[in-house]
């Protein structure tokens, strides 16, 4: 017997008549009659006790009754899972991020609009170190990484290229810049920078203003960064989705005048994702929220 075989019996015993049973499920009397006849000859008994237009369950048929009812949900069940998985409807994310996804608003946005379309795929998400992000991806910690843009990513990843912003200079509210109406390239030569996780902020301003900057700690996430600019241990180069959103006293931001420097927010994964729920995730985000295409490896400036 397969599930065929109790689809067929659910129906006449509901029915409680072979030919309406029949109608119900598209077959020829006949058919169904010889199905029910093959059920009861490998159970060994009967099932049905035919009377001129109506059966009726015998007690061994009352007794596959419940039986049938719960296998056939469950197959039904099991189906419709086995389907929705496929689609992307249901699963679990592992979703890693850097803080300056957050302070954007990209990764509310697209976490929420994603929830609202996928609500049965848990989404675990965690903000993790930028330098190891990528790396956790590739080996499967994580499905999908919000990362800073440019930066080299491992073989066998792609990312998709986000929202782009300029940068803005984090100084101590005491430090000698305050007092200029502008602050190019040129005044930071004599700084000590304190370096976020993504750099190239630090590195295009001082290419812009023709000098090797002096390094400072790297001590993590922009909280840390800016902890130590208002320290008074130097300053930073940040992204300006900062502004307005993490105030610390003793901490001001001002703009670089001149400053062409910018970066981007990207969403990294693996190339031949198999999970159906993260290539729904990914291929949202390429449709809805990211620019055109996806790349590989190192990723240029704009």
């Amino acid at each position: 017997m397969d599930i065929r075989h109790f689809r067929y019996f659910l129906a006449v015993a509901r029915q409680g008549n072979f030919t309406r049973a029949a109608e119900q499920l598209g077959i020829a009397p006949p058919t169904l009659t010889r199905q029910i006849q093959d059920m009861e000859n490998e159970l060994g008994t009967r099932l049905f006790v035919r009377q001129t237009r109506e059966v009726s369950l015998t007690e061994a048929g009352a007794a596959l009754l419940i039986e049938a009812e719960a296998t056939v949900r469950q197959f039904e069940y099991a189906q419709q899972n086995a389907q929705r998985a496929g689609r992307g409807d249901i699963g679990h994310i592992e979703l890693g991020y850097v803080a300056s996804a957050v302070y954007s608003g990209l990764l509310q946005k697209q976490v929420q609009a994603f929830s609202r379309e996928c609500p049965d795929v848990s989404l675990n998400v965690r903000e993790h170190p930028m330098a190891s992000l990528p790396t956790m991806v590739l080996e499967g910690r994580f499905d999908i990484g919000y990362v800073r843009s440019p930066m080299t990513l491992p073989e066998g990843l792609d990312a998709i290229r986000l929202d782009a912003e300029g940068f803005v200079l984090a100084l101590a509210a005491e430090s000698w810049l305050c007092r200029l109406t502008e602050i190019g390239p040129e005044h930071l030569q004599a700084e000590t920078f304190i370096l976020p996780e993504q750099i190239s902020g630090t590195l295009q301003v001082a290419a812009e203003g023709g000098f090797a900057p002096k390094l400072g700690a790297q001590p993590g996430g922009l909280v840390a960064v800016l902890a130590l600019v208002s320290l008074g241990q130097g300053v930073a180069v940040v992204p300006e989705s900062v502004v307005g959103h993490v105030g610390l006293p003793g901490v001001v931001y001002r703009s670089i005048k001149g400053c062409e420097a910018s970066s981007w927010l990207s969403l990294v994964y693996r190339r031949f994702e198999k999970s159906a729920a993260v290539v729904r995730y990914i291929e949202r985000v390429k449709n809805r929220g990211g620019q055109e295409g996806a790349w590989s490896g190192l990723q240029g400036s704009r």
